[in-house]
């Protein structure tokens, strides 16, 4: 009887250790070729070649330019302007093909994409199933722009939200939608609020081309204004507006802190990282915390070529030196020692860096 005991309790432990080591493994499966690694995004150029996607190992030991290419044997088209994810697709927003299209974001196959109804798709965001793409439309006219809300299960426009020119930006928080206005080929200076739920939109003015927006850890909209500057007839600059990182109470919808730069400095990239603002400014960029009221007067790392792109992640700093002709160049560099990283040649037109 003991004996029979045993082995029972054997066959059951058994059969617990074996389906355990089975769902350990099912965990540990990869997921696709692109998982756990660096998308770089392209935008391409009509006169070289189409916008495409390129991958990067965690680790920097495997690079692969044209990633969408070799998985479905097609090109996607000029210009590639974004990309927006979910938990299962990457969404590859291509603005002169006025689509937008869905492939698994771990093996990049292609799954189906929207090609109606959008008119110069900028940016997008996914929430509840829904994705909310920013659109130009036509560049003749100034108040015909809108966002676009897709239905992702049938990947079809369900309507078109009107917001002022040139959304470009786009970011959700708790049932809000905050997009930037860059002004397109023109110039604006607002920031839409969006309710998702009755798409009122509500305008908050900063200073000119807002651009680069995120969330700080408590919740607060950062954005980052170019400024722009200003020509007459003859393209002879005659003046500046000013610059400013503004930072936004969502509550009140108040700017509660504007941090401005100099009249004729006009920064372009922006990225927030552990109560750190990173900034860029002429080739080099600057750190401030997200409290601070005054700019850095020095640099921490001067950027090699045309510096179009920026990241960081894990202690390093991720820069683009975009080429328009040729492949582009991602550096790596550590934020502690400013030592050079990782070097990998990538897109033709490399314009955004996400982490997968």
């Amino acid at each position: 009887m003991k004996i029979n005991k045993l082995l029972t309790t054997i066959f059951i432990l058994s059969i617990l250790c074996f389906t355990s080591c089975s769902e350990d493994d099912t965990d540990s499966e990869p997921r696709g070729d692109y998982e756990n690694g660096i998308l770089i995004s392209g935008e391409g150029s009509k006169s070289t070649g189409t916008g495409s996607v390129s991958f990067v190992s965690n680790d920097f030991t495997v690079a692969e330019n044209l990633i969408y290419k070799t998985v479905n044997n097609v090109e996607l088209g000029t210009h590639l302007q974004s990309m927006a994810f979910d938990d299962d697709n990457a969404y590859l927003v291509v603005d002169d093909a006025n689509t937008v299209t869905v492939v698994d974001r771990y093996t990049f196959e292609y799954k189906g994409e929207i090609s109606t109804d959008l008119e110069l798709p900028r940016f997008m965001v996914v929430s509840d199933n829904k994705g909310y793409v920013t659109n130009w439309g036509s560049t003749s006219d100034d108040t015909d722009d809108f966002v676009a809300v897709i239905d992702l299960a049938t990947y079809t426009v369900e309507k078109r939200i009107s917001v002022g020119n040139g959304p470009e930006r786009i970011v959700e928080s708790n049932g809000k939608l905050y997009v930037s206005h860059k002004g397109a080929y023109t110039t604006n200076n607002i920031i839409s609020v969006i309710n998702i739920e009755d798409d009122s939109v509500t305008e908050i003015e900063v200073k000119d081309n807002p651009d680069e927006l995120a969330f700080n850890s408590t919740g607060d909209l950062v954005v980052l204004s170019e400024g722009r500057t200003i020509y007459d007839a003859n393209w002879n600059v005659t003046g500046h507006t000013l610059a400013s990182i503004s930072t936004i109470d969502i509550s009140s919808l108040a700017v509660e802190q504007e941090v401005v730069f100099a009249e004729g400095d006009h920064p372009s990239l922006m990225v927030i990282d552990d109560e750190i603002i990173y900034y860029a400014l002429s080739g080099s960029v600057y750190e401030i915390g997200v409290t601070d009221t005054a700019l850095s007067s020095s640099s921490i790392f001067t950027a090699e070529g045309y510096l179009y792109g920026m990241e960081v992640e894990n202690d390093n700093i991720y820069l683009l030196n975009t080429s328009f002709t040729d492949l582009s160049t991602l550096n790596v560099y550590s934020l502690e020692t400013s030592e050079l990283v990782s070097t990998q040649s990538v897109a033709l037109g490399a314009s955004k860096i996400y982490f997968n």
